[in-house]
């Protein structure tokens, strides 16, 4: 069977409901966009549910953590700072990286499915 709609009457209103929804939260969607792509690579995904879960780490950590060289992390992290997931606050001559709150409300919904699904096979 093809790609055919056979509907007989296209629901106008319905259409422009949805339409409106859409414009209206055109934002959200680009933001939720730009997350999910980046979060979308295991290692990014990992280094934000750390974030998450400890409030800030430094490069040096998450590589200990993940066993990644530091310039690959701070790869990542370069990555997701220029899109504005993540934040930098510098204490000394060290980098500490945190979620930006605006995604943390995006993330955290993922970010308890993964604890969910790790508690249930305990």
């Amino acid at each position: 069977m093809g790609d055919t709609c056979i509907r007989l009457q296209a629901d106008i209103g319905q259409i422009k409901s949805c339409r409106e929804k859409l414009k209206a939260n055109s934002k959200a969607f680009l933001q939720l966009g730009q997350v999910l792509a980046l979060a979308g690579n295991e290692a990014r995904l990992k280094i934000l549910f750390l974030l998450e879960e400890e409030n800030e780490l430094c490069p040096c950590d998450l590589s200990d953590i993940l066993g990644m060289s530091i310039p690959a992390v701070s790869q990542h992290l370069r990555k997701l700072k220029d899109r504005n997931i993540i934040e930098a606050r510098k204490e000394g001559q060290t980098i500490f990286y945190s979620l930006r709150s605006e995604h943390l409300k995006i993330l955290r919904p993922f970010f308890k499915i993964i604890n969910h699904q790790n508690l249930a096979t305990v």
